[in-house]
C-alpha cells in the first residue's frame, strides 16, 4: 500500500482533522489495471460533484492526477480518494476558510473467487435499515457508519452481499454496491433520492441501457419485486457486476443481462 497526504508520503493526519471527527468529507474508489486508472473522468467528476453538495471545496484534478502518478510502481489496484474539509477546532460548525485535506492511496486487487463472476454469488437481507435523508442522498461521504454496521451482520464468507432496506421497506442497494434487475426485460434500480450511494457504475449502467434502448426504470423496488425478478445483479467499481444467484429461500439460473453488461463494463469504454 501506497499512501499520500497532499501529495506526500504519509499514514497519518492531524487528530483535529474533520473527515475523523465528524465524516466531513467524501471519496471515491476505483480501479487502476494495466497501469491505468478505469473511468477516471467520471470518478473525479462524481467527487468534485459530491464536495459541492456538501459545500467542500474539491481539489483540482491536476492534483489527484500527480498523486497518481507516484503510483507508478502499481500496475494493478484499487486506488482510494478522499477530501475531508481539513482541520478544525472542536464543534460542528464548518470553519470559515477550511483547506480541505486530499489523500490518495493505493492497494492490492482483491482476490475474487472465479466463480463469483461464472457462476454468480449468493446474497442475504440486511436487518439494519437505512435512514432518509435526502441532503446526503446520493453522496459517497465518509461517514459509513450504517454500512460497517450492517456488514457485521455475517461473518460467513459463502454470502457475497447483502442488501440493504430503507426505513420505509424499499431495497436501496448493497453494503457495497448498487442493485439492478431485469423483469420481463425492464431493467430497474432503485430510486436514492432519499438514501443510498449513486455508483459510477450505476451510471454507466444505465448509459449504457439507454444506448441500447432498453426501457429503464428508476423507481422505489420491494423485497417482493426483488425475489420476482428475472435476474438480479450488483454492481460496484471494483467488483464490476455480479449476478445474485441466490437470496433467502429464492435460486435464479444464469441470466443473460449480466454478461452482456460485464462486457461493457470490462471494455475500453472510458
Amino acid at each position: 500500500m501506497m499512501i499520500l497526504v497532499d501529495g506526500y508520503a504519509a499514514d497519518k493526519i492531524a487528530v483535529t482533522d474533520r473527515g475523523l471527527s465528524y465524516g466531513d468529507g467524501v471519496f471515491r474508489t476505483l480501479r487502476m489495471v494495466a497501469g491505468r486508472v478505469q473511468n477516471w473522468h467520471l470518478h473525479y467528476a462524481k467527487l468534485a460533484d459530491d464536495c459541492a453538495r456538501l459545500a467542500l471545496a474539491c481539489p483540482d484534478k491536476t492534483l489527484f492526477e500527480q498523486d497518481i502518478a507516484q503510483f507508478t510502481g502499481h500496475h494493478a489496484g484499487v486506488i482510494k480518494l478522499m477530501v475531508t474539509r481539513g482541520d478544525g477546532l472542536r464543534g460542528y460548525a464548518p470553519p470559515a476558510m477550511a483547506t480541505p485535506t486530499r489523500i490518495s492511496m493505493i492497494s492490492a486487487l482483491p482476490h475474487v473467487d472465479p466463480a463469483r463472476l461464472s457462476v454468480g454469488i449468493s446474497a442475504r437481507w440486511c436487518q439494519l435499515r437505512l435512514a432518509h435523508q435526502p441532503r446526503l442522498a446520493g453522496i459517497k461521504h465518509l461517514n459509513r457508519l450504517e454500512n460497517v454496521l450492517a456488514r457485521a451482520e455475517w461473518q460467513d464468507a459463502a454470502i457475497a452481499e447483502g442488501l440493504l432496506l430503507d426505513v420505509a421497506g424499499n431495497v436501496i442497494g448493497g453494503t457495497m454496491s448498487n442493485v439492478f434487475i431485469v423483469n420481463n426485460g425492464v431493467l430497474s434500480t432503485p430510486d436514492l433520492a432519499l438514501c443510498g450511494i449513486a455508483g459510477v457504475t450505476r451510471a454507466r449502467v444505465l448509459a449504457y441501457a439507454k444506448q441500447l434502448n432498453w426501457q429503464v426504470r428508476i423507481t422505489q423496488l420491494s423485497q417482493e419485486a426483488i425475489l420476482a425478478a428475472d435476474e438480479v445483479m450488483v454492481v460496484n467499481s471494483v467488483i464490476g457486476i455480479w449476478q445474485i444467484r441466490t437470496l433467502a429461500d429464492k435460486n435464479w439460473a444464469a441470466g443473460s443481462v449480466t454478461p452482456l453488461l460485464r462486457a461493457y463494463l470490462e471494455g475500453d469504454n472510458d
